[in-house]
């Protein structure tokens, strides 16, 4: 942890140090962002405030550092001492439900996804930052509406700050070599390119353990890419339909095709698996590939590496849903219009922009304007990550977003509900019953 001071900038990392030196540099590339004219909110910050923030580890080392020196620049502008903590990924809900519940600890915190949701009663307002903000950056993006409003309200509860995609990423060699140009958007082509592949010796992998990205992005995408879905519009349990039937068969021949492990992978380990030759395709964020390309040992592997989009299948669009950082702040605050303020100033393209840059495409823009970042024309294969934050699905799709679906996402209804099939343990038909009865007894509850 870190504490930054107008005295204590000297005593900041070499790291952060030289973050905030390719801050200033990426500033000049900010001032393209076009902005609007817009009132900024009435926030006169407390007397003597001090801020504690709590959000997830990076995954980028650049992410950390600019959001370091982001938050020095605020101290330096206001005399708010902030300290940023960074904990794992698996660790952030449970340390937002402890704040929560107890009404003590950090100020604000950044989460996943629909967290404000689920502790709403808890939370400060955001309704003036947001509307500020959406108007002086061309509006908020689709899912950052979803995720930030109260459901049927206009009242924002949180601030997402950007989305993590997890497209294909595909050794081109590999697929080219079993007759395939691209993996393909149907569900009887994308089997044929997986089996083949398995032949070949250069098999596809997924996760099917409980990982909090690449585990739910999967299983999801098996259910939502054959029109199923957990809950219904208006809130009640859905999953047990002839479309997750028919998803979970398809995954047992999908499963067949995958390298051994599978069932126990985290979200670390499909990037351990392609890095080293033991995975040809699989599903993740823009950090494998930079990993991959800033390594001389790996560099020949990004070079072979593309990026898509999950396939359609018999859906309209791909259907994945960005891992979406939100940021809240709590009532237990003694200094909520420093928290909100803090924000703000985050938000404005001075800071978030050269975040944005930093960031190499992990985490995509959740307004309009930052769209045009010169990030997305860094590098041809990054800008397939630009438009997350547009994909009409989210955690809990269809029914409305609230702590019921947050708990369902929390317990792995879809993850383990996919793995009982692919394990043999269960068949389709007995997977999506159980999934029933799980989701059911927590939604009866809301």
């Amino acid at each position: 942890m870190t504490k930054f001071t107008r005295r204590k900038t000297l005593g900041l990392s070499a790291a952060a140090i030289a973050a905030m030196a390719m801050a200033e540099k990426a500033q000049a590339q900010a001032s393209a962002i076009p902005v609007a004219d817009a009132t900024a909110p009435n926030l006169p910050i407390e007397r003597g405030a001090t801020l504690r923030m709590l959000r997830p580890v990076r995954f980028v080392q650049p992410d950390e550092d600019t959001f370091r020196a982001n938050c020095a620049r605020f101290t330096q502008q206001t005399g708010v001492e902030v300290r940023v903590d960074f904990v794992g990924w698996e660790d952030i809900t449970q340390q937002t439900a402890v704040t929560a519940n107890t009404g003590a600890g950090p100020d604000l915190i950044i989460g996943f996804n629909e967290s404000p949701h689920v502790y709403v009663d808890k939370l400060v307002e955001l309704t003036d930052v947001a509307e500020y903000i959406g108007k002086r950056y061309g509006g908020w993006l689709a899912l950052a509406q979803k995720y930030g409003k109260r459901h049927g309200t206009n009242n924002w509860i949180g601030l997402p700050f950007g989305a993590s995609g997890g497209p294909l990423v595909w050794r081109k060699s590999a697929v080219n070599a079993v007759g395939f140009e691209r993996p393909p958007e149907d569900h009887a082509g994308y089997l044929d390119l997986c089996r083949k592949l398995k032949q070949a010796g250069k098999p596809a992998g997924f996760a099917l353990g409980n990982a909090v990205g690449d585990g739910n992005g999967f299983a999801n995408w098996v259910v939502w890419s054959h029109n199923g879905f957990l809950v219904n519009e208006d809130g009640s349990v859905g999953v047990n339909s002839r479309e997750t039937v028919a998803a979970l068969t398809y995954l047992k021949d999908l499963y067949a095709t995958f390298i051994p492990g599978t069932l126990s992978w985290g979200d670390v380990s499909n990037n351990r698996a392609y890095a080293s030759n033991e995975c040809w395709l699989t599903a993740n964020g823009v950090s494998l590939y930079f990993a991959l390309k800033n390594d001389p040992a790996t560099r020949a592997i990004a070079e072979d590496s593309e990026h898509m989009l999950l396939p359609k299948g018999l859906a309209s669009s791909s259907p994945m849903a960005g891992l979406t950082l939100n940021a809240m702040v709590f009532k237990h605050s003694r200094f909520p219009n420093a928290s909100k303020a803090l924000l703000q100033f985050l938000l404005e393209r001075e800071q978030y922009d050269p975040w944005l840059q930093a960031n190499l495409g992990y985490w995509a823009q959740p307004l309009e304007a930052y769209g045009q970042s010169a990030v997305w024309n860094s590098d041809p294969k990054v800008s397939i990550f630009r438009d997350t934050m547009k994909n009409p699905y989210w955690i809990g799709y269809k029914g409305p977003i609230s702590e019921a679906s947050a708990q369902a996402n929390a317990e792995y209804i879809m993850v383990q509900m996919c793995a009982s099939v692919a394990s043999g343990q269960a068949t389709p038909e007995q997977a999506a019953r159980e999934a029933e009865r799980r989701a059911q007894r927590i939604f009866r509850r809301r």
